[in-house]
């Protein structure tokens, strides 16, 4: 059985950071790209950060770019996102997702993890 377990979540004053992890177990992830979607209260889920766990390529949503760093340890079996120069802008709940396909759209994901909050004080 597949899990994500995503940790690393809480509360950070703006300007701060903060790095989640993921770790991944259940089956063999070699071929797989993971990602990092969040979803702020009323607004749908979007697509923050991806990597391909075999050859460590990232991905990154625009307004993302700069300001967070996906990376995978292969031996743990873990996902990472660092964070840096939080905004309150960046307030939600941050989904840990795989997908063995090429699209980085939510709807284009396999496993989901069941998220944790981050939340950015002004």
């Amino acid at each position: 059985q597949v899990q994500l377990v995503e940790s690393g979540g809480g509360l950070v004053q703006a300007g701060g950071s903060l790095r989640l992890s993921c770790a991944a177990s259940g089956r063999a992830f070699s071929g797989y790209k993971m990602g990092w979607f969040r979803q702020a209260p009323g607004k749908e889920r979007e697509f923050v950060a991806a990597i391909t766990w075999s050859s460590g390529n990232t991905y990154y949503a625009n307004s993302m770019k700069g300001r967070f760093t996906i990376s995978r340890d292969n031996a743990k079996n873990t996902v990472y996102l660092q964070m840096n120069s939080l905004e309150s802008e960046d307030t939600a709940v941050y989904y840990c997702a795989a997908t063995y396909g090429y699209s980085l759209s939510p709807n284009g994901m396999d496993y989901w993890g069941k998220g944790t909050l981050v939340t950015v004080s002004s």
